[in-house]
This record gives C-alpha cells, structure tokens and sequence, in this order.
C-alpha cells in the first residue's frame, strides 16, 4: 500500500532578533538585540485553534508539532499542507479529511508552567498509561559530549537573552536545536521536525536537551516523542518528576560542565565517575 505524500509547507522563517536602543545607569546610550516575540494563530480547516507565542524561527515545524503533542492528529499524513503568511500572523492547516470531534477534544485546557502561558488539550494524564518508551542508555562520556555541544552552540541566547533552547541528539550527535520563546514550543517544534523524518522517528536511541525546567508537560512530551533520556540545564518539578518515574524514564538534570543530577531511572545511566575529576574538599 503506497503512503500518503508528506505535507506541502511553507518556509516562512521570520527575523530571530530586533536591534533597540537602551540607556544604561552611566546614562550612556547603545544599541543591543534583543529577541522577537510574534503572535501565530493557528487555524485547522478555517476552524481557529490557538495562538502560540513564537520567535518564528520554524513556524511550520511548530503548528505539526503543536498537533502532534496535543493529540489532535496521529499521523503527519492527515496533514496536507501548513501555510504560514507573517503578514496577518496565521498558520492555515489543511488536513486530508478532517479531525474528529475537533470542538469536544478541545473544549478542555490544562495551563501549563510553559514560558508564554504553554496549554495542553484534554487530561495531562490521560494516555500516560499508554506509553512504553523503548530501551536505551547513555553513557557519562555522551552526557558530557551533549553538555559541550551545547556549550558551543551559536545562539539567539548568546546574542540576544531571554529564549528557551532544546536539541535532539543521537549520542552525543547534535541533530537538531531549536530557540523559542518557551520551552514548549522548542519542543513542539522538534516534534514536528521529527514527524517529516523517518529515520528521526525511532526514540531508543535519541535524548531530548533543554535548557529549562523538567515540567510535567517536558516530560510527557518527550515520552510521546519516543524519547527515553531527557536532560536539563535546569532542576525537575514534582510532577515531573513523579511522571517520569511512572514511565520509566531517565530525567537528568543540574547538568553543566561535568556537573549533573540523576534525578530518575538510574538503569539508563552508564556511569563513569572517573570523567568527573576529583571532588572539591570544603574546608
């Protein structure tokens, strides 16, 4: 049986920074750049869903990421197109037959701690019970590997400040990052990303990078991605925390230079405390 054709998207990519002019305390004035911050409303077969909050760095990959997450469509092969025209700030979707029962799966919305007011549809917990996240690991080595990828990285965040950062690795192989102005979207975007690439798909052997907190939403995110191994610049949440045990996944966190914290499924975690040099002594 032949497959459906990959939706036809647009390559709206929108300017990541705006130049300003600033005062600082010397009275002296400058220039900086600092992030662009635009509203996208997302509209399914001329049906208006909801307005993200985006950069617009890769606002397709965005609105397919946004329904996969959400639920609201199983395959990238319901979709036909994704239009986003910048000039009225709207994502147009067309599917292939439509999505059922679109106005009841939508009526329910959970706001999540997500930077920009993040929002799921329906239960946060509904198809947890669902997911069975395949078997991997990663090594201390890879961990670091990851760590000094992102440390190099050129960014929005270097540049400009006040985005949110995600990569998806195989290994320690960078294989997509992704800024935006919340971390949801940056993994939505991802998610996206992953839906148009075949070979992207398999979850066992990828980690999931972010640079905020391992919220509940991250979590089960990355658990509907297929991906087992997430990491953190920043700390866990409770219900994070609680979800990732649940499913069997391994949350790291606190991670910069050699340092990290395990928070959860330990199993998954190749140890090597020989690579994290010796302990500092506190007098």
């Amino acid at each position: 049986m032949q497959s459906m054709p990959l939706p036809l998207l647009t390559q709206a990519r929108a300017p990541l920074t705006q130049a300003i002019e600033t005062v600082n305390e010397h009275g002296e004035r400058g220039e900086i750049s600092i992030p662009a911050e635009r509203p996208l409303t997302v509209y399914v077969d001329k049906r208006e869903l909801v307005t993200l909050m985006t950069l617009g760095a890769q606002p397709e990959w965005l609105v397919l990421g946004y329904l996969r997450n959400q639920r609201l469509v199983k395959s990238v092969e319901d979709i036909e197109s994704v239009t986003v025209d910048w000039e009225v700030g709207s994502a147009a979707v067309r599917t292939r037959s439509g999505i059922d029962d679109i106005e009841e799966r939508t009526s329910r919305r959970v706001v999540t701690t997500g930077c920009g007011q993040g929002s799921v549809f329906g239960g946060l917990m509904d198809e947890i019970e669902g997911i069975a996240l395949p078997e991997a690991a990663i090594t201390q080595s890879q961990l670091y590997g990851i760590l000094n990828a992102i440390r190099l990285q050129e960014s929005t965040y270097k540049s400009a400040g006040s985005v949110h950062g995600c990569a998806l690795f195989q290994a320690d192989e960078m294989l997509l990052f992704v800024e935006d102005v919340g971390r949801h979207n940056a993994i939505d975007t991802i998610a996206g990303w992953m839906w148009l690439q075949p070979d992207a798909m398999r979850g066992e052997d990828k980690v999931f990078y972010t640079t905020g907190r391992l919220t509940s939403e991250m979590v089960i995110k990355s658990a509907q991605m297929g991906v087992p191994i997430v990491v953190s610049r920043s700390g866990i949440t409770q219900m994070g925390h609680e979800i990732a045990q649940r499913l069997d996944l391994c949350a790291i966190g606190r991670a910069t230079n050699k340092h990290f914290l395990c928070y959860t499924s330990p199993r998954r975690l190749r140890l090597q405390p020989e690579l994290a040099g010796p302990k500092l002594r506190v007098a």
